[in-house]
């Protein structure tokens, strides 16, 4: 066991963890955050997608020893109210169908679009790659993530990193 502290959307924590034990479940469990969620455990999915650092992460396989001292923003913590671009398009074209995997997708759109604040589809489909939809909104995903463009400059980030 050892002594975490990290800072998740703002707010300082320091709890006792296995250093091996996957970011995903200090963030639900020992946090008590629920808009990450688990979906595959192996890096597949996307639903687990959170920021470390400003990067975009699987924390379904990242170490929590890896978030020691580090900066993490999760779906509840990219905007204060709920007024990120992304998460304004995505309930602009009402992208989810069951929802599950949305926090994952809005958290890579939202570094796909910091990083790359025009991108071609060529560009959202390769970034969004790794973001599975069992119910296949992908065009409504891209959609939205170009209209989140066309309403943000090129500094969007999160309100918390």
């Amino acid at each position: 066991m050892a002594i975490i502290k990290c800072t998740i959307n703002g707010k300082e924590y320091s709890f006792e963890a296995d250093p091996q034990m996957p970011l995903l479940w200090a963030i639900r469990d020992v946090v008590g955050l629920k808009g990450t969620k688990f979906g595959c455990g192996v890096a597949q999915c996307g639903a687990c997608t959170v920021h470390l650092n400003g990067d975009a992460v699987r924390s379904c396989v990242t170490r929590v020893s890896r978030a020691n001292g580090q900066k993490i923003v999760t779906i509840e913590g990219l905007s204060k109210n709920n007024d990120h671009p992304v998460q304004l398009a995505w309930q602009e074209i009402d992208v989810p169908q069951c929802g599950y995997c949305h926090s994952g997708q809005i958290m890579s759109a939202a570094v796909l679009l910091r990083d790359n604040p025009n991108p071609t589809d060529a560009d959202i489909d390769a970034a969004m790659a790794g973001n599975i939809c069992r119910c296949g909104t992908y065009l409504r995903v891209r959609k939205a993530i170009h209209m989140a463009a066309a309403g943000v400059d090129r500094k969007v980030s999160s309100s918390n990193e």
